[in-house]
């Protein structure tokens, strides 16, 4: 079941891996607090991750240079976390290094493939909300992975740039071979997404 703001957004196109707005640090949000343009790229955001099924998706997946992700993902306990983070900066303690956990990772801007890749199995996440007020948010597990995954993006990481020269060559290798079906599934998520909810201008 999509959330809320899925059925409220457009969805948009995903960038790959090799654009440029992929590879470098987004800026930070200020003067967009409390705009109604703010509130449409998080639902089109919203929107955009459903159709390509994935946990959490950040702005410049979508081409924004700006420091805002998104997220629909469970925990270890199986609870449903969606939300939206602004500015968001790890707990230190996860750059020091918690207990790490091996899991395979994908990531929508690099479709079809998916390599296991070490994470902290819990982090903390602080930043602000659409309207500017501080939020914090805490994962464990998969939604710990989630959290670290998109807070890299907007500092211009992708999660290929964690592995080895070899498993990144296989990264692109599943890439190569599975894009153009993962694209066909999305495009198909999509017009399934409009025909049951369309979006009112």
């Amino acid at each position: 079941m999509p959330p809320p703001e899925a059925t409220r957004g457009s969805v948009l196109r995903i960038t790959e891996a090799g654009e440029e707005v992929l590879h470098r640090p987004c800026r930070p949000a200020g003067a967009e607090f409390g705009s109604p343009e703010l509130a449409r790229l998080i639902d089109d955001m919203f929107a955009t991750m459903y159709t390509a099924e994935g946990a959490g998706l950040a702005a410049n997946q979508v081409g924004v240079d700006l420091q805002l992700f998104v997220y629909d993902c469970l925990d270890d306990a199986g609870v449903r976390h969606v939300g939206h983070v602004l500015n968001p900066v790890l707990d230190p303690e996860d750059v020091r290094g918690r207990r790490l956990l091996d899991d395979d990772e994908g990531c929508l801007s690099v479709p079809g493939a998916a390599m296991e890749v070490p994470r902290s199995a819990r982090t903390v996440v602080r930043g602000q909300d659409r309207d500017g007020r501080p939020i914090t948010v805490e994962g464990t597990g998969y939604f710990a992975r989630c959290l670290q995954h998109e807070t890299d993006h907007l500092h211009g990481r992708l999660y290929l740039d964690r592995l080895s020269g070899r498993d990144r060559r296989e990264a692109l290798r599943q890439t190569a071979e599975r894009r153009e079906r993962v694209l066909a599934q999305r495009a198909a998520r999509a017009e399934r997404l409009r025909a049951e909810h369309p979006v009112v201008p």
